[in-house]
């Protein structure tokens, strides 16, 4: 009989998968949560085994809604928050409710590749935009406003995935001004925001929600246990009211209110907090060896640019490599990634792979690194 799978990722023994962009068995804080379990059980426990409030427990967005005003460096209001069953369930439900199959979408290139699949799901018509080393250009955005009229453009503003770069703050209101001139629908993705290491970035799109069509994504599964399936999204009440009246929440209540129960338990004892900040201890170093060992081992012929925050790495190749096809031989070296043309909307970013490094600590990093430089050196002789 074949081992039982639980976890949604099975790496083979001896391979060190780089392309693995989640948090590591490490770094899931079990203690944390058998105390913020036991905490909420022990007080109103039988509430949070019922059907749940649509919007999201109340006394659970109070809680979120102080944990975002102080991370966030200002305020949120508890009204202005819908909790989801994590952001991919918080964005397929925004598909669901906002759009109709053959619309059209506009999003990053590259792009988040799992979001893509979602698109794919509800048969968007996907059109990519362009990116610089400030984000979304937003004057490319302009121009094909002209062409289509989207029913949501896609955008993960702060340390972008896979591309790690951050939209600058005069982006962001062009970005909030374009919306409510245009009247279209922006999802942000805001899920690596408080994962912020050696960079500062501007306030979230979130804080722009009030003033027009802005939907915020953010997910427990990056800053607490991405098996607690818990995040949320900001945005107007107007706009939240498609959520909390929508057949889904009708039928079935709020979405995970047990976690969020526990969750509550976790910021309001302040574990929450804590374990924020060890994350970005670590993520910090494991982001330094990382970029340490690329500049190390990989040849001048390649580039990236070291991330401030976030989980990733986008690494660009020689001219003439295309990541997919050196994956193969990665893997017979025991080394993965994500080649970027699962990152694009087009077929495009061939050249390109994403790295990530949350997953492992430093020896692995530097390891899967030499294993890398190993098979990109022996293509190029």
């Amino acid at each position: 009989m074949s081992a039982i799978q639980i976890a949604q990722i099975n790496i083979p023994p001896g391979m060190i998968d780089l392309g693995v962009g989640q948090p590591s068995p490490t770094m899931l804080p079990l203690a944390a949560i058998k105390t913020a379990a036991e905490h909420r059980l022990n007080h109103d426990g039988l509430s949070y085994l019922a059907y749940g409030a649509e919007q999201g427990d109340g006394y659970f967005r109070v809680a979120l809604a102080q944990f975002l005003t102080k991370n966030y460096g200002q305020q949120v209001d508890l009204e202005h928050l819908f909790i989801t069953a994590g952001a991919s369930q918080g964005l397929d439900l925004i598909c669901t409710l906002f759009t109709q199959p053959g619309d059209t979408i506009f999003v990053e290139e590259p792009t988040y590749f799992l979001a893509l699949r979602i698109f794919a799901d509800h048969r968007l018509n996907i059109v990519g935009l362009p990116m610089d080393e400030d984000g979304l250009i937003v004057e490319a955005l302009e121009e094909k406003l002209i062409q289509y009229k989207p029913a949501f453009l896609y955008t993960i503003p702060t340390f972008h995935n896979p591309s790690g770069v951050i939209l600058s703050a005069s982006r962001r209101k062009q970005l909030s001004h374009l919306c409510h001139k245009h009247n279209f629908l922006v999802v942000a993705d805001e899920v690596y925001h408080l994962l912020a290491y050696t960079t500062s970035p501007p306030p979230p799109l979130a804080s722009y929600a009030d003033e027009g069509m802005i939907l915020s994504l953010g997910s427990f599964s990056k800053i607490l246990a991405p098996g607690l399936r818990l995040g949320w999204i900001q945005g107007r009440q107007a706009l939240l009211n498609r959520f909390v009246k929508c057949g889904l929440l009708d039928s079935g209540g709020g979405l995970n209110p047990f976690a969020s129960g526990l969750v509550r338990s976790a910021i309001e004892t302040g574990l929450q907090q804590v374990h924020l900040e060890h994350l970005k201890t670590v993520y910090t170093k494991r982001m330094r060896a990382l970029s340490n060992a690329l500049r190390q081992h990989l040849p001048d012929t390649t580039s990236f640019t070291e991330p401030g925050g976030g989980f990733f790495i986008w690494l660009g190749l020689p001219d003439g490599v295309d990541a997919e096809e050196m994956l193969h031989d990665a893997r017979q070296q025991n080394v993965g990634f994500q080649p970027g043309i699962k990152f694009s909307s087009r077929q495009g970013l061939k050249k390109y792979l994403r790295l990530s490094f949350s997953f492992y600590d430093t020896p692995q990093l530097e390891e899967g690194i030499m294993r890398l430089a190993h098979v990109l050196n022996s293509g190029l002789k």
